[in-house]
């Protein structure tokens, strides 16, 4: 039966061995209609009753005997997995070292790696906070996240997501100069750009707007200074969404601004990507990142 929904008898498993819809939801934490909702879905797709449903609870059929003795192998035989692959993540150890830009590794990456660090209690994890691809070719990191894809053939990457890019300004700052209601507004309003990076200058070129560098009243390509300026109130930035979340005092304006996404990669030297501790590392990352953009 391919098509067979193995979800299904965790609250079959329950509901056999409790005897009741109710006894069933209080083992597993889920409500009462949800395991007759499974209960009833497993007994469509075996063709089968499973249970007859009395005032005193839950009779279990012959077919649901069999069954039972069935899943509860089952159960057993994925337990038994289960513990192998704790007891294998358990004896990874060694150093990973990972190379992020200093947006991700100073918001983004610290509350996941204390995860990891429960996930992987054996690995050590080194950061580096580097916006270099360089860094991989040179073999000083095991693992970079990266907003751009490397053309380099020695190094894989996979893409795992999209960051979002908002114009904001301290509510502050828009209470004395005002919320901008349109983009050439933008010209009127204090800005903060960037020196030697180009793309916001790009960006103001495709909306109609070229502007040069006298247009910026602060200028840094330092990512955490920019953040820092914008979060003074000392003019309109342009900033990852994700950093806007967790702080009430910052005020994206302009929302349908048409402001590109930033693809984010996760890319290993072609070489080491084989490392069970690295690749651990990887699909940890690849599975907890992603949420967070």
């Amino acid at each position: 039966m391919s098509d067979f929904n193995w979800q299904l008898i965790p609250s079959f498993l329950a509901a056999h061995q409790h005897g009741s819809l109710l006894g069933a939801a209080r083992a597993l934490g889920i409500s009462q209609p949800t395991v007759g909702r499974h209960v009833s879905a497993l007994e469509v797709q075996l063709g089968t009753p499973l249970f007859e449903r009395t005032g005193r609870g839950l009779v279990p059929t012959p077919a649901a005997a069999r069954l039972a003795e069935a899943a509860r192998a089952m159960e057993t035989g994925a337990q038994t997995l289960m513990r192998g692959a704790q007891q294998a993540q358990a004896t990874l150890s060694g150093t990973v070292r990972i190379s992020a830009s200093q947006p991700v590794a100073c918001f983004l990456l610290p509350p996941l790696l204390a995860r990891l660090r429960t996930e992987l209690p054996g690995v050590q994890i080194e950061l580096v906070v580097s916006n270099a691809v360089s860094d991989l070719l040179k073999r000083e990191a095991d693992i970079a996240v990266r907003m751009l894809r490397p053309t380099q053939g020695s190094l894989v990457a996979r893409r795992i997501g999209q960051i979002g890019v908002s114009a904001c300004a301290h509510r502050d700052y828009l209470a004395r100069r005002g919320m901008p209601k349109q983009p050439a507004d933008l010209l009127q309003h204090t800005l903060v750009g960037n020196d030697k990076v180009q793309e916001i200058y790009h960006g103001f070129a495709a909306l109609g707007h070229p502007v040069g560098p006298e247009q910026f009243a602060l200028r840094t390509d330092d990512l955490i200074a920019y953040w820092a300026a914008v979060r003074a109130g000392l003019g309109i930035g342009f900033v990852a969404s994700y950093l806007l979340r967790n702080d009430p005092d910052l005020v994206r304006v302009l929302p349908d601004l048409p402001l590109p996404s930033l693809p984010v990669w996760l890319v290993v030297h072609r070489e080491i990507r084989t490392s069970r501790r690295i690749r651990a590392v990887v699909d940890f990352l690849a599975r907890e990142l992603p949420p967070l953009f």
